[in-house]
């Protein structure tokens, strides 16, 4: 794949399921100090032209990787970070979260396999351990998507159902820090693994950078494969060489 030297580069990741084995439960991932070693890496070879882009909220992003507090975008895009540490948010409109986290709470307390992440901008509805209720929750998150309206936006992720205000998402991270030095004037490079990620690879397409999927690719804007996260290490690696 054509690539640009990582001195004229900008690296936005995707978290879980590209830097980070996906797991059971949102807070049984694990992070390994070789990980933050491959991002300090990183961090140092891009001149700070680096910025995870995740559906976790910035605070959890920070305890994953402690001691490492990268610029990110958080929730899909509702939160950001910039290389200033300065924050930027997009609040849900009145009344959405108490619209909302009644019903799913109502859902997992029937199904106790079934786990909802609050994540105060965003909220997720996860059934990885049990793949069985898997009609039953996109039937459920259907209906509530269409009660809520326009203002929400449904993100159908790998067993994950998440519910977003509209407005943000992650391709609209991506190109605001690209309008910020250090990453204004590089290629972008994103890498991601779920549809998630697919409002970011269209945006990084866009602007001439090179899209990376980890997995099977199906229907994805993504222009090039990694296969699992060990994939996207070994590449990061050989990369920043």
């Amino acid at each position: 794949m054509p690539l640009p030297p990582p001195e004229r580069a900008a690296l936005f990741l995707d978290v879980d399921g590209t830097l980070l084995e996906l797991a059971p439960r949102p807070d049984a991932v694990v992070v390994t100090d070789r990980t933050r070693a491959l991002l300090e890496r990183a961090e140092r070879r891009l001149a700070g032209a680096l910025a995870l882009v995740s559906g976790r909220p910035l605070e959890e992003l920070d305890r994953l990787f402690s001691p490492l507090r990268l610029p990110a975008a958080g929730v899909h895009g509702l939160q950001r970070r910039d290389v200033h540490g300065r924050e930027h948010h997009a609040a849900p409109p009145p009344g959405w979260h108490a619209s909302l986290a009644p019903r799913l709470a109502r859902f997992a307390r029937q199904h106790p396999n079934v786990v909802v992440e609050d994540k105060g901008h965003a909220i997720a509805l996860h059934y990885r351990r049990a793949p069985e209720l898997a009609e039953a929750a996109l039937t459920l998150a259907g209906t509530i998507a269409d009660d809520m309206g326009p203002e929400t936006r449904l993100l159908r992720g790998k067993m994950v159902l998440e519910f977003m205000p509209a407005g943000s998402d992650k391709g609209q991270a991506i190109e605001a820090f690209m309008g910020e030095p250090p990453y204004s004037a590089r290629t972008p490079v994103f890498i991601g693994d779920d549809v998630t990620d697919e409002a970011g690879f269209s945006a990084v397409n866009a602007m001439g950078g090179v899209t990376l999927r980890v997995g099977t690719i199906e229907h994805s804007h993504a222009r090039h494969a990694l296969p699992d996260v060990a994939g996207v290490h070994a590449w990061l690696q050989s990369w920043l060489n």
